[in-house]
Parts: structure tokens; C-alpha cells; sequence
């Protein structure tokens, strides 16, 4: 929101980013543990424009105080809490403790910590690090106002065959040739907006947040993969891309959008030959050079009609 300083105007925030936090809970009925990793980020937008105009600091909450508050309201969560969660009982705080403060933004990456097996029993208290993150962002207003997103980074995926790509545009620059047959890979990167619009319209539910997470994750792997037997067809990512969304807003009435970037990771045929060898490795849909670099990059939104974005 803008404001007027001396004659011009003024849109600021501040905050405290990448502030790591750990967090242990157990369970004293079968000696279990349970972690979480999360790297919080804080912007508030509040009412301080002295401190801009008038070298006068007394409406700044300091972001060693933001720092200070993820941990100590971590501490006061004395049963497990989902990320989304924990974004907005901090937005709430700094939202009622603090006057001056109108809107608060809570950021949230979870590093996958994934419970251990060992001899094929989940371990009680290990843990191992696994690969795609849970993201959450809480926008939470004086008002009660909410803005939820939840998200995944990272979601690696492939599949060896039932993809291609024909009949796009060709002209004087073009020399991809079309296919149907050919190595699908990307990494996913989705956001999902929930359609609840006030604090107080949150399930209740425990661990709410964190079970639609695993299962818009589900949600999207099995659009891409298809039946595990058969598979599925691909004609190209913006098909499979607009399918996953579809799946996403048909299967979860309270996610109103989606925004999914999924670039094309490349696996290139190879096909290598010498005068003294001509077929050293002739090619036969089984040996490729992957590559990252340059690389398609396709992203869209998906949003309900009546989705308020």
C-alpha cells in the first residue's frame, strides 16, 4: 500500500529472511520423534513512515525481534504443526501484537527430512533427506484477512517412453523432427491457492495442510505417469501440464488455482561413429546424453471461474 511522504509516494516492507528452525516433538506413549525443518522468511507492511521521514525508529518491530519470535513460537507449538499452519500463527501475532503492523507475508520452505527404514521397519527417531520441498506462504491482514498458498520445488520426474511431439510450427529455423517416441523428464514446480479467505475459515483439522500436500503431490505423479501397468500417453508438456492442474482443481474443491512450471529436461539420442568404427553406438531408444541446458520452460495457471486470485 502506498503513502504519501512529503510530497512523494512510499511503498515499503520490511522484514527477516532465511531464519532456520528446527523442531523436535515426542511422543512419550511409544517413544517415537517426529522433525521438521523449516526456513522462515517475514515481511511486515506496517505504519512506520517516520522512520523514513523523520529519523524516528519507534514504530519498527527490528528483524532480530522477527528472528527471535519464529523461535520462540515454535517452542509454544507443543503438538505437530503444518507448515501452512505455522505461517499463520505467525501472521496472526505480528498482526495483533504489534499496532503498527497491517499485513504480515510468512514464507516457509520445509526441507524434506523423511522418517528412516531400517531392515524394512520405519525408524523411531531417524531420518534421511529427501529430495522435492514443501513451501507455504501465509498473507495475513489485521483484519483476519488470509491469503494461503501451499507448493512443491523440485518434484523430479521421468518416464522412458509414451511421449512425443508433432505438429508444431515449422519454418526456415525449424530442425527438431517430430516424434512419438521419446524421453519425458522435468522438474516440477507447482503453487496451489487455497480458497479460504479469512483466518477463521482454516480446518481445524491437525496436520490438515500437510496431508493435501501429500496428496496434490499424489495427485500430480499419477496424471503424468498414468496407470502403473500402462502408462499414459503424452503428446506434449502443455498437455500433460494442463491435465495435472485439471486433476488438482477437479479432486480438491478448496484449491481455487494452480501455477505449475514444468521445464523439459533433455535426453539426447546418442549416435557415435568413426571412420574405423561407423556404428560404435548406433542409437536404439536406449543410450542418451542428458542435459539440462538450454531447455524448454512451460508454465501456466489453472483457476476456477469464480477463483479469487
Amino acid at each position: 500500500m502506498a503513502q504519501e511522504v512529503n510530497g512523494f509516494k512510499l511503498e515499503q516492507r520490511h522484514g527477516k529472511a532465511r531464519v532456520r528452525v528446527g523442531r523436535v516433538w515426542r511422543h512419550t506413549h511409544d517413544g517415537s520423534h517426529h522433525f521438521v525443518e523449516w526456513n522462515v522468511s517475514i515481511s511486515l507492511l506496517s505504519h512506520c513512515l517516520s522512520s523514513y521521514a523523520n529519523d524516528d525508529n519507534s514504530e519498527i518491530v527490528a528483524t532480530d525481534t522477527m528472528k527471535n519470535t519464529v523461535y520462540a513460537k515454535a517452542k509454544e507449538c507443543t503438538e505437530r504443526i503444518s507448515a501452512e499452519e505455522f505461517a499463520i500463527s505467525l501472521g496472526k501475532h505480528f498482526c495483533s501484537f504489534y499496532p503498527q503492523v497491517f499485513t504480515a507475508i510468512i514464507n516457509i520452505i520445509e526441507k524434506p527430512w523423511e522418517r528412516a527404514t531400517v531392515g524394512g521397519k520405519p525408524h523411531i527417531h531417524g531420518f534421511k533427506l529427501g529430495s522435492e520441498m514443501h513451501t507455504a506462504e501465509a498473507i495475513v491482514q489485521q483484519s483476519g484477512a488470509l491469503k494461503l498458498t501451499s507448493g512443491i520445488e523440485g518434484l523430479s520426474l521421468l518416464k522412458t517412453t509414451q511421449s512425443g511431439f508433432e505438429g508444431f510450427v515449422r519454418d526456415k529455423y525449424t530442425v527438431l523432427p517430430e516424434t512419438r517416441e521419446r524421453m519425458l523428464a522435468t522438474e516440477v514446480s507447482a503453487s496451489w491457492r487455497y480458497s479460504y479467505d479469512s483466518v477463521s475459515a482454516v480446518p481445524g483439522k491437525s496436520l490438515y495442510f500437510t496431508e493435501r500436500y501429500s496428496e496434490v503431490k499424489k495427485a500430480l505423479m499419477e496424471t503424468f505417469f498414468g496407470r502403473p501397468e500402462v502408462g499414459v500417453y503424452s503428446p506434449s508438456v502443455q498437455r500433460t501440464l494442463y491435465l495435472m492442474g485439471n486433476t488438482v482443481l477437479r479432486r480438491f474443491v478448496d484449491v481455487s488455482s494452480i501455477h505449475l512450471k514444468m521445464p523439459n529436461i533433455h535426453f539426447l539420442p546418442v549416435n557415435l561413429s568413426s571412420k574405423e568404427n561407423p556404428s560404435m553406438v548406433k542409437f536404439e531408444n536406449d543410450v542418451f546424453l542428458p542435459t539440462d541446458e538450454p531447455h524448454g520452460s512451460i508454465e501456466a495457471t489453472l483457476s476456477r471461474l469464480t477463483s479469487k486470485m
